[in-house]
């Protein structure tokens, strides 16, 4: 497992005692981010040995529950699967709800609905407890180098105490509003990046058959208006034909199910994005689940 990037630097800020649930891709360098920081980090994870793997990189504490790890913190982070993992490690018999004490602060990194962070906020404040919804940009590697942008929804006297610790891992941490507002801003990021990395591969696919020297493309187009991340990041990798690594297609799929069940509810028109979702569908019959997103284009070729 990659270790955070040593070069971060840390704000000075006390020591918290923190617990954080969920050692995946990203919650691993996380939660190693918080320890590097000076903070006091207990953490949970379903696979209990990758917990004490953690915890002999770190030097943290593992808890055999959500429940315990989350006794005596003052902010327990979470970055699980989805709403039902959420569930279980909040509400669920050994849930962190059951072991926090009131007045501390749940802050919940994985990308979900926007109706369970309602459901959850209002389940937090029926205990004295806060809840912040927080999705995070920047995948595996933005993780690894404490530089997620982390988009956060709830109640702003809970926010102002958990940014300056969720800065560890984080170049940015933005309150956009109540409860489910980060959820909905982190929709709001996946349906742009399926537009961007769709126009992308079409860009790349026609220059190819034009027969183009298209990293030479990129790198006169990357300087005018085409720019963008995926273009700098993502371009020359699919110009290589290479997939291996980076946010999951079955992962974007999930994110992209969750943009549209929020479009039937909410009444926005999303054409695009379900075309897209379609396509990255046609991604996984090819066997590409865990491909990057940028592997759109393996269906031009």
């Amino acid at each position: 497992m990659t270790t955070p990037a040593a070069a971060k630097t840390y704000a000075s800020a006390a020591s918290k005692r923190v617990a954080f649930l969920g050692l995946g891709v990203m919650g691993h360098p996380m939660a190693g981010h918080l320890t590097r920081a000076g903070h006091q980090v207990t953490v949970y994870n379903r696979t209990a040995a990758k917990a004490a793997q953690w915890a002999q990189m770190y030097g943290g504490k593992t808890a055999a529950t959500p429940r315990e790890a989350a006794a005596g913190a003052e902010i327990v982070f979470a970055c699980v699967g989805n709403d039902d993992d959420l569930r279980a490690v909040t509400l669920g018999e050994d849930g962190a709800f059951h072991g926090m004490a009131a007045g501390s602060v749940f802050v919940d990194h994985t990308t979900a609905s926007a109706d369970i962070a309602r459901e959850l906020d209002a389940a937090a404040k029926a205990k004295s407890l806060a809840f912040i919804d927080a999705p995070v940009s920047g995948g595996n590697l933005g993780a690894i180098n404490g530089a997620l942008t982390v988009m956060c929804g709830g109640d702003a006297a809970a926010f102002e105490r958990i940014q300056p610790i969720a800065m560890c891992f984080a170049k940015a941490v933005t309150l956009l509003g109540p409860a489910g507002s980060g959820q909905l801003a982190k929709m709001v990021n996946q349906i742009c990046i399926a537009g961007l990395v769709q126009g992308l591969s079409e860009a790349i696919a026609f220059g190819q058959k034009a027969g183009l020297d298209m990293k030479a493309v990129l790198g006169v187009i990357g300087k005018g208006a085409a720019q963008s991340w995926q273009m700098d990041n993502r371009g020359p990798t699919m110009v290589d034909d290479k997939f291996d690594f980076g946010f999951a297609v079955d992962w974007m799929r999930k994110d992209l199910g969750l943009c549209l069940d929020e479009a039937k509810r909410n009444g926005a028109r999303l054409p695009v994005t379900a075309l897209v979702d379609q396509f990255y569908a046609d991604v996984q019959a090819q066997g590409g689940g865990r491909f990057d997103t940028s592997s759109l284009i393996k269906r031009l070729k």
